[in-house]
């Protein structure tokens, strides 16, 4: 007997069958809840017939896309021959030519207010190269090898971001595979650089004619801008790898004599900072490949003193441009998941674990109980989990001093309180070579610190002569996530450089429809957004909306009176006699800012039953101390922010005893809004921090804090936040974590407090 099925309980607990339809959809597209909550919208929107939608099929969906794909420039294919032995090999490369990739940025009107603005007779067009061997298979059976390439015309914020004016793939180099009877030989590791170089050519190609002329372009703003030849040849090569560097440079690396990309350091002498070597030149290198043409027997000898390759460098067809000197270093790779990840991090595991089991387990929970900060990965745990993110190495990195200074202590370890000071002075350098502006000042400090951290190397047991060791000396003088997820959800895993360059060409018209999209939305939204809307909005992924004047309060609460707050706080001392307290502090505050008391009174008694208005989220902007630009931090005072209780630091101008101005810190414990005649006061009760001094072996900074103490202050009187974390043996002593960004690390360095 055939069982029985109730035909209204097939999609049940679902309300229809459309809604089980679109679930199961969502689910198996692994639509995350932004993507949920946008195709919804959109289904409401068409369903409510307040939108026109036409598509009925996929081909509809690829002829739309192919029309839109006609907006930019597409990619260009080219077959590379190479002769190798008495073969000539033949190697697919795809490129979007520099020139057109250029002119599509200067053409596009969203970018055009953010180009650096020069003299109409000189403005300079800098590109910053990017190249990268990647796995995109987890088995890492398929490899593909972009270039992506930014405009150092734009800013920082913008040539770093994804979407419009952000990093792109210009092109796509072929790999020479794997065979294991040439592998190792000389002519077949030649072969992979030659190929790599005639690949490259096909990439700079579109403009070696403009480097050399100049080219005049007519501007957003209709004037016509030249040019000059010296100043359109600048571009930087940044290569992820050091391999990458060293096929970049035509040098032997760590099997040669000078293994450096940028200058002819020996290679028994890597670890050596204080010593200036000199630098490898295009012009030096050129004579020696060419008398290695000219006079094999007296070229070899003179490349293998220098860690030579006798092949002709691509960058060398470029008018002024010098592959030694455009070589940048990428501090991701090099130092955070290199330096730091791969040594220092698994060498405190080690001292951490040889103290025992405990000595882990404290290093994990007070990993667990650092205070979250926006933009830092927070970790509950990271002594036995393997990490492959640079990201999170940085993080990590930022984080682990705190965690584990009263653990590696001199009496304890002498050897983990050494690797203690070196990471202090790894994290001085990552501070410097983090910033987004240098200043004369800023690199000296910088090379300064690097002599520093060198003499801390040498007291650590540990060979450190390899070349990421080495990669520091030139770090001051410099100045693939989608791909990967296309190929193994988008492709057939078949001519894969091809369609995943397609790909990569629809998601960048898409994000430039979208950024035009959007960017109109904003100026409606700008026009008929009310302060209340935002007061409301504690949504993460609305941070970044701007507002204008120094602090924004949100996340709006219930109306509290001044006896529910002693009420329910009546276990926290700081809140002890909140409305006496309040009253001293306004009776003070309104005649020194000028604000008349109401009714002619000379003395305000709130009543117990009289309200305040609560807020849980402040947004303050302040002057960055890196770049003068507007920069926000963003505080929360909150006892349930995601199930844990969060009550930020902050930084704010003040008067000692005496009437001078001084700085200092305070954790918010309470913000709130209360109108005075008419006039609304943006205020917060606070715990202020009692002292600052710096322990001398990490830089760590120790602020007390004392907890029975507390005050009123204006909101409009922080500076910017501050990360605080506690000392995890005291109950009153915090470390400020002045690494956290490289805004407080100068704030700390100029002794702003």
């Amino acid at each position: 007997m055939r069982p029985h099925i109730d035909d209204e309980a097939l999609w049940t607990p679902f309300k229809s069958h459309a809604d089980f339809e679109f679930a199961e959809i969502a689910h198996q597209a692994t639509l995350n809840k932004d993507q949920t909550d946008r195709l919804l919208k959109l289904l409401w929107r068409i369903v409510d017939g307040n939108t026109n939608f036409t598509l009925k099929s996929h081909a509809d969906l690829l002829k739309a896309w192919d029309l839109a794909a006609s907006q930019m420039t597409p990619f260009e294919k080219h077959v590379i021959p190479v002769k190798h032995k008495k073969d000539t090999l033949e190697f697919d490369m795809h490129a979007w030519p520099l020139w057109n990739w250029a002119m599509d940025l200067l053409s596009e009107p969203l970018l055009a207010p953010h180009f650096s603005s020069l003299p109409n007779n000189g403005v300079p067009f800098a590109i910053i190269l990017y190249a990268d061997k990647t796995h995109l298979s987890s088995s890492g059976a398929v490899k593909g090898y972009p270039v992506i390439a930014r405009c150092a015309n734009l800013p920082v914020d913008i040539r770093n971001r994804d979407g419009i004016g952000g990093g792109q793939v210009v092109g796509w180099l072929p790999i020479v595979p794997e065979d294991s009877g040439e592998d190792g030989k000389l002519s077949y590791t030649n072969l992979k650089r030659i190929v790599w170089h005639e690949s490259f050519f096909k990439l700079l190609e579109s403009i070696i004619l403009y480097a050399k002329t100049g080219f005049a372009h007519e501007c957003y703003d209709r004037i016509t801008r030249w040019s000059s030849e010296c100043l359109i040849s600048i571009i930087f090569g940044h290569f992820y790898m050091f391999n990458g560097r060293c096929v970049m440079a035509l040098i032997w690396g760590t099997h040669g004599n000078c293994p450096c990309p940028v200058c002819l350091v020996p290679s028994t002498k890597l670890c050596d900072h204080a010593t200036m070597y000199p630098l490898q030149t295009a012009k030096e290198v050129q004579a020696r490949v060419q008398l290695y043409f000219d006079d094999r027997v007296a070229g070899e000898d003179a490349l293998k003193e220098h860690g030579l390759r006798p092949i002709k460098n691509v960058v060398w067809s470029v008018p002024n441009s010098d592959p030694h000197e455009i070589i940048s270093q990428d501090s991701l790779h090099l130092w955070h998941m290199g330096l730091f990840g791969r040594h220092k991090f698994e060498d405190l595991k080690k001292r951490v674990g040889d103290l025992g089991r405990e000595a882990l387990k404290k290093v994990d929970d007070q990993f667990s109980t650092f205070p979250r900060w926006r933009n830092l990965n927070h970790f509950d745990r990271v002594t036995n989990i393997a990490f492959s993110d640079g990201n999170k190495f940085q993080d990590i990195s930022k984080q682990i001093m705190y965690a584990s200074q009263n653990i590696l202590t001199r009496n304890e370890d002498k050897a983990g309180y050494a690797l203690l000071r070196c990471i202090a002075s790894y994290l001085e350098l990552d501070m410097y070579i983090s910033l987004d502006v240098h200043t004369t000042d800023t690199i000296a400090a910088g090379e300064a610190e690097l002599l520093v951290y060198q003499k801390l190397l040498e007291v650590i047991t540990k060979n450190w002569n390899f070349p990421k060791a080495h990669g520091g000396k030139h770090i001051f003088h410099d100045q693939h996530g989608p791909i990967k997820r296309a190929y193994l959800r988008q492709t057939n895993h078949k001519d894969v450089a091809n369609q995943l360059l397609k790909l990569d060409h629809i998601s960048l018209v898409s994000e430039l429809i979208r950024s035009r999209i959007s960017h109109l939305d904003e100026e409606r939204l700008r026009r008929i957004a009310s302060e209340r809307e935002l007061e409301n909005d504690e949504d993460e992924s609305k941070d970044d909306r701007t507002f204008i004047g120094h602090i924004h309060l949100g996340s709006l609460q219930s109306l509290v009176s001044f006896a529910s707050v002693e009420e329910a706080h009546s276990s926290n001392r700081a809140f002890a006699h909140f409305r006496k307290k309040f009253t001293t502090f306004l009776n003070s505050f309104l005649p020194s800012n000028n604000i008349p008391l109401p009714n002619g009174s000379t003395w305000l008694r709130p009543a117990a039953e009289d309200t305040l208005q609560e807020y849980c989220y402040l947004k303050v902007n302040y002057e960055s101390f890196v770049d003068w630009k507007l920069a926000t931090d963003y505080l929360r005072c909150n006892p349930d922010f995601y199930g844990h209780e969060r009550h930020d630091c902050a930084l704010i101008r003040t008067h000692d005893k005496d009437g001078n101005d001084q700085n200092i810190f305070v954790r918010l414990l309470f913000m709130f809004k209360y109108v005075v005649s008419e006039q609304t006061l943006d205020l917060a009760l606070v715990q202020p921090m009692d002292s600052c001094l710096d322990l001398h072996f990490t830089h760590l900074r120790a602020v007390l804090l004392l907890k029975a103490s507390s005050e009123f202050i204006s909101l409009r009187s922080i500076i910017c936040g501050a990360l605080l974390v506690p000392d995890y043996d005291s109950d009153t002593d915090f470390f400020l974590v002045d690494y956290v960004d490289t805004d407080m690390f100068l704030c700390s360095q100029r002794k702003f407090f």
